[in-house]
């Protein structure tokens, strides 16, 4: 084969490289909007007043016959979608390795959760049923569309390509959710202008995102490609098989695992506080749904900026530093959170920007520090523990902040009682010795870790 035949064939490959690269991207575009407009605006405080609809004269509902307060209806439902999850992803994830079809399995995940958030056009009235149902089978849709989604990277980019294409997708994601919470927010407020009720706008809010989910996600199927495997012999099961090893093998690991516990904790907090925070304000602070949206508007901004300032400090500090400070940060905001006024925007949009500001660091270098803790050789399997850790464990803080606001019907009290989970991360994470643990993977010890 000629050389001017070898470079038009890479040319070629590269070429299809970045096709697929860009449809990826469309996924986070797709499946993003869900994630602010529905679960971090709009569902909560809604679904909440729904289910306070539906209540006896206690404020309680009784799904299935079990008393629950109203105002935990929402929290107890992200805990039971996180949990369902948990049994689906690794099913999910086999079915993948084993037929090489991912595409199949990506769109039956994408469409089901968007049909179910479309659905939320209908949640009306003492609907409060409807609603939790909608909310688990769209939560638990998205945990297992991402898996297959993040799934591809190793295939469209190469290993000097991977964090570029990553970081462009979470960009893609951030991009889509805040253009179309303005579309939102010019929506809500000026619903008497368009002709609809302060109800009928926030279903359509929550539908059009269905919507939106399920017409971007034509995009990545059509330029994502499978890669026919092997055909394995092994059932269903293996997903879990395949986990269970991985985790057995993390005993070799002890310092690895050690953090990845840490990460198992702390991660639950900030994923807790991202889905309850519109609750908390509406519910406690008694703020509109405008004022929410331009809260979550500031956070998706500020998280860009504190992604890449925190990125600055870690090369200065090390990225463990880095991590432990923005734990002690999300702790000074919680509690800075619990003694807000109430009907005070303004310090509400203070609280936001604090979030916001440590929202994507600490994530981004959680992630990056872990990779220097897996051994090389091991980085799918390992990855998809820690992908099934950050998605699929975040189950006990919406428990938490549910039971606490059952006991006590205050959810300045469930806000706060969210600080164990930082506090036990920081304490889990400042006793990991990083650079011996990165030394015992088997990688070489950068300067700054």
């Amino acid at each position: 084969m000629g050389t001017d035949t070898v470079r038009e064939q890479a040319a070629d490959e590269a070429a299809e490289r970045r096709r697929e690269q860009r449809g990826w991207y469309v996924y986070d575009w797709a499946c993003s909007v869900y994630s602010t407009s529905v679960l971090t605006v709009f569902l909560g405080p809604y679904l909440t007043s729904v289910a306070k609809a539906a209540a006896d004269a206690d404020g309680f509902v009784h799904p299935l016959g079990i008393p629950l307060r109203a105002g935990s209806f929402f929290a107890y439902c992200v805990s039971a979608s996180v949990i369902l999850s948990i049994f689906v992803m690794p099913l999910a994830g086999a079915a993948a390795d084993r037929t090489g079809r991912k595409k199949p399995l990506l769109a039956v995940a994408a469409y089901l959760g968007a049909a179910a958030t479309a659905g939320m056009f209908f949640l009306d009235g003492d609907r409060y049923l409807l609603g939790g149902l909608l909310l688990i089978v769209a939560n638990a849709s998205l945990a297992v569309s991402m898996v297959l989604y993040n799934s591809y990277l190793p295939q469209i980019a190469p290993p000097e390509e991977r964090d570029a294409v990553s970081s462009r997708g979470w960009a893609f994601g951030y991009a889509s959710g805040a253009l179309v919470l303005v579309a939102n927010l010019i929506l809500y407020t000026a619903h008497d202008t368009f002709g609809v009720s302060e109800s009928t706008a926030v279903r359509i809010c929550l539908a059009s995102a269905g919507i939106w989910w399920g017409a971007f996600t034509l995009v990545p199927l059509k330029r994502l490609r499978d890669r026919r495997t092997t055909p394995s012999s092994g059932t269903s099961t293996h997903g879990w098989r395949q986990l269970a090893a991985t985790w057995r093998d993390m005993r070799h690991q002890p310092l690895t695992l050690a953090f990845l516990l840490a990460y198992l904790v702390y991660n639950d907090g900030i994923q807790t506080v991202i889905s309850q925070a519109s609750v908390y304000g509406s519910e406690e602070l008694g703020l509109d749904q405008s004022t929410l949206i331009v809260a979550v508007l500031l956070v998706q901004l500020l998280a860009v900026a504190g992604a890449l300032g925190m990125g600055r400090l870690a090369r200065t500090y090390g990225a463990k530093r880095t991590i432990l400070g923005s734990l002690i940060a999300w702790t000074v905001t919680l509690a800075a959170g619990y003694f807000l006024p109430a009907g005070a925007p303004v310090w509400f949009f203070v609280l936001a920007a604090g979030i916001g500001l440590v929202l994507g660091g600490s994530q981004a270098l959680s992630r990056s520090l872990f990779s220097h803790l897996v051994p090389p050789g091991k980085e799918a399997e390992y990855f998809s523990a820690y992908e099934m850790s950050d998605r699929g464990m975040s189950w006990l803080g919406p428990l938490l902040f549910g039971l606490t606001y059952q006991l006590t019907g205050s959810y300045r009290d469930a806000i706060i009682s969210l600080v164990a989970f930082f506090v036990l991360g920081f304490v889990l994470l400042a006793r990991v010795p990083v650079r011996r643990a990165v030394r015992d993977a088997g990688n070489p010890v950068p300067d700054r870790i």
